[in-house]
Parts: structure tokens; C-alpha cells; sequence
């Protein structure tokens, strides 16, 4: 996400969902690997809590997992048999299993839980067809974005969310608070946590294969992109959605956790699957344009800002808004914004890691990076960040003070790397 941000990347989820009817910190695993990989350095850096372990911690470890701190959790940034670069490139040509089990996964219930979830969110809930979801951002009175968050109509009044690891604490205050108003009005509303369950990502190019042989009930050739069902996954009973976060086809699957070692161990059995870590993980979005909560945006940055306009449904926009936040996104969206978020390639050396100042031609500073990695698909050091227009667009050559030396930059489109998420045009 989960929910998965650049303008084309997005706007790829976007087409594949309308066809189909559309991460406390938020550390860059990656970066908190870095004697093995070099990427996005974090915003925020972790408390001295205990971390928090999901229900496979164990089995990481038995995998020999490399474990690092990420949002809170313990989690494998990569696997002894495996380097991160190796991963990725299994990932892009096979499948890759990701536990995701740190995201929280929310139900609401309730006549009211679709009117009351838009005054907090920017997408058009109440369009979503029942098995269908859409990618969305809850924003503050200022329009800043609390958290990108995968939205489903699980039918019979139900609405599923997942939102980000490093995002659950002040999330779930936020959505309590406005809650207990709600209720006060008399609104039929009703939230739930399920901290029973773990999450499995199954993400690359041969997932649905490796699927429908576990899930003959689901219809994969017309299971569209952000389309969910509940399905029995090895006879065990799951929550499967269409989606990922890594420009590739894949799928999320929600399972008890009493059941979640037993379907990870069915899922690796598949010569065709790899467990991967975080570290892959981060690369792969990456490359697919794909923010990363904490880095890319934040609470300081508006959905204009940061290139997800198309988030904000055609209805909200025509009812002038209607969610926190709407009186500065609407003005933006008529008279525009003085940054926007962008992606870049390094003409030449290492990547950024996030902070460094953007300077144009004559060396005046002009944005920021927020994030930075080694694309191995790509083949070259890749980033994002913002910059003032017109220094956002394509093409445009700038340059960024690196290790004592102007590292130059193009600001290109994106996707660096094609998305290949499912559609059902072919």
C-alpha cells in the first residue's frame, strides 16, 4: 500500500481500478539495512520501546532472516539465502512472499461507516462497488496527509481498510476521536482491529499461477486490480485482494494467524516462490513510484503536492470536498501548487539517501530528496523528492551536493520501471 505514489505509477492503479469499477516511524527498511543496502534514509527514527514481532517472527528467523527495526516490529529485511539485489530481480521475474502482518488491517461496520469514513478520507467510498477497493489518503484540517491507506467494500455494511505499520497508533486515535462524535450524533458506526490476523503480500509475475493452484474458488482472469473476496487458500479460509506495493501483479492475502506459518510454509513450497524482505520491498516500490509514508509524504504535504490528485474522487471534487482538510486541497486543485513531488535518475554514482538538497543550473536549491535507492531492474541509482515548479518536470537537469560533490540528476517520468499490475483489458 497498502497501498502503492508517482503520477503514472498511480495513475496505472487508478485506470486498473476504475476498469474494474480503483507506512510512529515509517523508516526505509532499506536504509535500516544499510551495511547491506544503500536507499531512503528515515524521517524519524525508532523509540527505545521493545520492538513488536508478527506471528511469522519465528519462522524469519528459521529462514535466516535478517532482522531489522521497521515501524515498531522486528522485521527481515532480507534472507541469508538471498541478497536484497537478488530478491528484487526474483520478485520482477517469478514471485516473491512479503509478510506485511506490521499493517493494520480495520474493518467498520454499520449503516453510517461509508458517509462517516468520507469526512476522513479524500476517495468516493460510497462508489465503490461491494468487492471492489480503492487506494486513499486520510488528510488533517490542513489538507496534510495523515496516511495512504487501501479502502474495500466488503459488502453488508462492512468497509475494510489496511493503513501503514509505522502509522497505526495516531491513525486509530484520529478515526476513534472523530468515532466517539459520530456516535455522540447518534451514527451507526462501529470500528474493529484485527490484531488476530497476520498479512501475506505474493507479489511478481507468477503469483496468480501460484494461486489458483492453492485457490481454484477465485476466478483469477476476472479478479480485477483492488478486487477482494474471501477465499479458502490450502483449505484455509483467507481474505484475498488484488494488489501490492510493487508494480507488479499480486495479491494480499488476510489469514488467522493461527494459520499463517502453515499457509507461508504452502505458498514456499512452489519453487516458483521466494520469502523476501523489506529490503526488497523497498526497491521494488521504488522503482514502481510508489511513496513510502514517512518519506515521501506526510503531514506536511497535501495530496496535490505529492501527485495523488487522482485519489480525490470525481464526486468529492464535484460536492466541493467534504473530508478534512477540502478548503485548502480544493484551492490547490484550482489554482494549483508551487512544488509537486517528482522522480529522477543520478546521470552517474551512488544514490541518495534522503534530505539532500535539489539545486537547479545555477546552483539555487529547489526542492529536496525524500527518498533514494539502487533500481536493479532499472540498472541505476534512482529518487524522489520535491521540487518548485518548474523544476518538477521531465527532463529538467538538476544536481544534488553528495558526499562532498554535486551528483547530477534528470527529473524523469514515471515509473522508472513499467507497472504490471492486472488488468482486465489484457
Amino acid at each position: 500500500m497498502a497501498s502503492a505514489l508517482s503520477a503514472s505509477a498511480w495513475s496505472a492503479m487508478r485506470a486498473a481500478t476504475v476498469a474494474a469499477a480503483a507506512r510512529g516511524s515509517a523508516r526505509s527498511p532499506a536504509a535500516a539495512a544499510a551495511a547491506v543496502a544503500t536507499t531512503s534514509q528515515p524521517r524519524r527514527h525508532m523509540s527505545s520501546e521493545a520492538l513488536k514481532r508478527t506471528t511469522l517472527h519465528d519462522f524469519h528467523v528459521s529462514l535466516g532472516g535478517k532482522m531489522v527495526p521497521f515501524a515498531g516490529y522486528s522485521m527481515p529485511v532480507q534472507y541469508s539465502s538471498e541478497g536484497i539485489k537478488a530478491s528484487h530481480l526474483w520478485v520482477r521475474s517469478s514471485a516473491g512472499l512479503f509478510d506485511v502482518s506490521h499493517m493494520g488491517q480495520v474493518r467498520l461496520r454499520g449503516k453510517d461507516a461509508v458517509s462517516w469514513l468520507e469526512g476522513l478520507v479524500v476517495a468516493d467510498v460510497a462508489g465503490l462497488a461491494p468487492g471492489h477497493g480503492t487506494l486513499s489518503v486520510m488528510t488533517t484540517e490542513t489538507g496534510g496527509i495523515i496516511d495512504d491507506t487501501i479502502i474495500s467494500n466488503l459488502g453488508d455494511d462492512t468497509i475494510g481498510m489496511v493503513i501503514n505499520a509505522g502509522c497505526k497508533d495516531k491513525d486509530l486515535a484520529h478515526m476513534r476521536e472523530h468515532l466517539s462524535t459520530a456516535r455522540s450524533a447518534g451514527k451507526d458506526v462501529d470500528l474493529e482491529v484485527l490484531d488476530d490476523s497476520a498479512l501475506l503480500a505474493l507479489q511478481g509475475p507468477k503469483a496468480a499461477a501460484v494461486l489458483a493452484e492453492l485457490a481454484p474458488s477465485l476466478n483469477l482472469s476476472t479478479m480485477a486490480f483492488m478486487a477482494s473476496q474471501p477465499a479458502d487458500v490450502a483449505g484455509i479460509p483467507c481474505h484475498v485482494t488484488r494488489c501490492g506495493y510493487t508494480g507488479e501483479d499480486g495479491f494480499e492475502i488476510s489469514v488467522d494467524n493461527s494459520q499463517a506459518v502453515t499457509l507461508t510454509e504452502t505458498l514456499l513450497a512452489n519453487e516458483a516462490v521466494h520469502a523476501a524482505g523489506l529490503g526488497a520491498r523497498d526497491s521494488l516500490r521504488l522503482e514502481a513510484g510508489l511513496c513510502l509514508y514517512g518519506n515521501d509524504i506526510d503531514e506536511t504535504t497535501t495530496p496535490v503536492e505529492a501527485a495523488l490528485t487522482w485519489t480525490i474522487g470525481k464526486r468529492r471534487r464535484a460536492e466541493g470536498g467534504g473530508f478534512l482538510g477540502d478548503t485548502v486541497i480544493m484551492k490547490q486543485l484550482a489554482d494549483g501548487v508551487t512544488r509537486r513531488r517528482m522522480t529522477f535518475v543520478v546521470e552517474k554514482g551512488a544514490p541518495p539517501r534522503g534530505h539532500e538538497k535539489i539545486l537547479n543550473e545555477a546552483g539555487d536549491e529547489v526542492g529536496e530528496v525524500t527518498s533514494g535507492g539502487w533500481g536493479p531492474t532499472a540498472g541505476k541509482a534512482l529518487g524522489m523528492g520535491y521540487a518548485k515548479k518548474p523544476f518538477n518536470k521531465a527532463g529538467t537537469k538538476l544536481s544534488i551536493p553528495l558526499r562532498g560533490k554535486e551528483v547530477a540528476i534528470q527529473v524523469v517520468k514515471s515509473p522508472v520501471v513499467k507497472t504490471s499490475y492486472f488488468s482486465l483489458a489484457g
